[in-house]
């Protein structure tokens, strides 16, 4: 195995480890709020694109490791329009000017009597 090649491999080994972590999380919580949508949907379609760069060289890691981003960018993106949580309503008493203050607390609430 000469050196570019070996190179190659070991270098798609370490950046297909690097979001090994971040996938077990999203599969495992489920929670995909801190993930930007705009992004992950950017990111698919670059990834498409790039496609046609990447299967047009011969085949090799480079081969390995954009596929391995293709299927996982396309998961983050079906996981992340899945799970999406809707909006939640907002209480009958919290109004868009108190929405986000804190409230004082009654003095009951506190032990006063």
């Amino acid at each position: 195995m000469n050196i570019p090649l070996l190179a190659g491999t070991v270098s798609t080994v370490l950046f297909a480890s690097s979001m090994l972590p971040m996938l077990f999380k999203a599969v495992r919580t489920k929670d995909l709020a801190s993930y930007s949508l705009s992004n992950i949907t950017l990111t698919n379609i670059a990834n498409a694109v790039h496609s046609f760069y990447v299967f047009d060289l011969p085949a090799g890691p480079v081969w390995l490791l954009h596929t391995f981003y293709v299927v996982t960018s396309a998961l983050m993106l079906v996981w992340c329009l899945r799970y999406r949580k809707a909006p939640t309503e907002t209480p009958a008493t919290e109004t868009p000017a108190t929405r986000g203050h804190l409230r004082p607390m009654s003095a009951a609430a506190i032990g006063h009597k």
